[in-house]
């Protein structure tokens, strides 16, 4: 599995800035300045890196630390438009653009795609998830013309039904299976130590909440809000859909414990505080069924 999702990883060597540029983001706790999408950041070099890339964080820049395109950006630069960039061409400058928006959201299903026909537990749908993996990499092989057109939205919704099957296979026999809190409100929720084996977390909205020592395996991540939440000695090990960008938003220590995927975030301390004790039980927190995820990436 690694091997194949070693090219869902972002190369920035290979691309020509494309998150720097294409993207908006405003003013806020994430970013200091403000920009409009099409418009390059203000450290963009020349050469499409980033000339503050060592002290994004100190500088305010943390959403740039967390944003994960898998791939789609040295894709785009290198493969759907061969090389040839947005300064030296200004004429492809928005179509690229374009293209790269859509690529990013084909790539995010291949993450999970990828990571869904390796469950044992969802073998007897290995063959479906196998077919919709191909015709996904097909389309993440079309020109930028076939890639502006693609319905992207019905695409993924036609793999997300095999996705969520996929998750409830894995789930049936966990203990938090039944325990649902997909889209849920779980902001600054009282979660240290929580036995959350098989829990759907699915778009749970879990900003700043405290999982430290939480048992998250064979939770579904997907769409997870994981923003400065609290991961010290948690173990994700076995977590479904579990992304490098969801990682390095949260806090984490050097005992938590990660999927083999996913890299260990460079800020965060090679040891922490004491691992809290894990309580069986359903989880806590205020938890408010019925609020829609609806931002990119946490479309399920």
């Amino acid at each position: 599995m690694d091997a194949d999702r070693q090219r869902l990883r972002a190369d920035c060597a290979g691309c020509f800035g494309l998150c720097c540029v294409a993207l908006p983001f405003a003013r806020s706790a994430d970013f200091p300045v403000s920009k409009g999408a099409g418009d390059p950041c203000v450290n963009l070099r020349a050469d499409f890196g980033c000339g503050v890339h060592a002290s994004l964080r100190e500088r305010g820049f943390a959403g740039c630390t967390v944003f994960d395109c898998f791939g789609a950006g040295q894709r785009v630069s290198q493969v759907t438009f061969g090389g040839r960039d947005w300064r030296g061409s200004p004429q492809e400058a928005a179509p690229m653009f374009a293209a790269f928006g859509v690529m990013r959201q084909l790539h995010e299903l291949l993450w999970y795609l990828t990571e869904a026909v390796t469950l044992p537990a969802a073998a007897e749908i290995h063959d479906e998830l196998r077919a919709v993996l191909v015709r996904t990499e097909q389309l993440a092989q079309a020109d930028a013309a076939v890639l502006a057109g693609l319905d992207v939205g019905a695409h993924r919704a036609e793999a997300n039904v095999l996705l969520l099957r996929a998750s409830e296979l894995v789930r049936a026999g966990l203990p938090g299976r039944g325990l649902d809190r997909r889209g849920a409100d779980l902001i600054g929720a009282k979660l240290a130590g929580a036995d959350l084996r098989g829990a759907d977390l699915r778009g749970a909205y879990l900003i700043a909440a405290d999982l430290g020592g939480a048992d998250l395996r064979g939770a579904d991540m997907i769409g997870a809000d994981l923003r400065d939440a609290n991961l010290a000695g948690a173990d994700l090990s076995g977590a479904l859909f579990v992304t490098q960008a969801q990682v390095n938003a949260a806090r984490g220590d050097g005992a938590t414990r990660l999927p083999a995927a996913v890299a260990r975030p460079a800020h965060w301390p090679s040891a922490g505080a004491q691992r809290p004790a894990r309580r069986r039980g359903p989880a806590g927190g205020r938890a408010a069924p019925g609020r829609a995820a609806g931002r990119a990436g946490r479309r399920r």
